[in-house]
């Protein structure tokens, strides 16, 4: 009855083409801010990359996004239908009670996520502040930053079950990246009982921007010392929002919203 692409590259643009040729009601996610992560790496406009996103996305029968944040800064840009479909967390798996003694002086400020240019790790690792500084994460930055924060700890990839362990067992997490389109990691943390320390940009300022479970600010240091204070149980309170049952039921009535939408056209 419908078809759901959740991203722009081959396959999406594959499915879009079968869709709109086969009269197929199809709706989209935007996941990921492609065009800042190009121009980051080559000379390439954000408006070029936007121009053919926004086509992509608009051809459908709604485009699916985590936050108001990002549903305003689309709208700004030209997209249309812009439908609210939130993220998950395992809220079993991710819990304060998998807290452990890390072995690094405290307070411990953890990072995870991929050791990329586009997560802006060094606004994180230039940061003065108390204890540890600990990444989780592969990526092609993570050779460079080694080398040029020899003070932190880096850990590279763990597996599931013990990097729950490492979110629970963190004073404060801290997430620097200004591109992110949500943030996974953000209430994996929460949901370990860890407060979350952000700057005000789209992901962060909608989880956590009323201070409820960590703490937002253009200054990363003066958010990540105020995150220290937050209470651990609002932390895992704001996590639960976000369980996948709550994302599911949200996915499943944006679709049938769509659906109910591409009907009346048609009739």
């Amino acid at each position: 009855d419908h078809i759901h692409i959740v991203t722009e590259g081959p396959l999406g643009i594959m499915a879009r083409r079968y869709c709109r040729n086969a009269g197929r009601p199809f709706t989209t996610s935007y996941h990921t801010r492609f065009p800042e992560y190009l121009s980051a790496r080559l000379p390439v406009p954000e408006s070029w990359a936007y121009r053919w996103l926004r086509d992509f996305h608009n051809s459908g029968q709604g485009t699916l996004v985590a936050t108001q944040s990002l549903a305003d800064d689309l709208s700004a840009r030209g997209f249309t239908k812009l439908r609210p479909w939130t993220r998950g967390v395992d809220t079993d798996h991710f819990r304060p009670d998998k807290k452990k003694n890390l072995g690094f002086p405290g307070p411990v400020f953890l990072c995870v996520g991929r050791v990329a240019i586009e997560k802006n790790l060094s606004a994180f690792l230039d940061l003065d502040l108390p204890g540890s500084k600990v990444i989780v994460g592969e990526g092609p930055e993570l050779a460079r930053l080694k080398a040029k924060y020899p003070q932190a700890h880096f850990l590279g990839h763990r597996p599931n079950d013990e990097l729950a362990e490492i979110y629970a067992s963190a004073d404060v997490f801290v997430f620097p990246s200004r591109t992110d389109t949500f943030g996974n990691v953000i209430i994996e943390a929460l949901a370990s009982g860890t407060p979350v320390a952000a700057y005000p940009v789209t992901g962060p300022i909608d989880i956590v921007g009323d201070g409820f479970g960590g703490a937002v600010s253009n200054d990363l240091r003066e958010a990540s010392l105020a995150a220290l204070n937050v209470d651990r149980a609002e932390a895992r309170e704001r996590a639960m929002r976000y369980s996948w049952k709550a994302c599911a039921e949200m996915f499943l009535d944006t679709v049938e919203e769509a659906l109910g939408t591409a009907r009346k056209l048609a009739a």
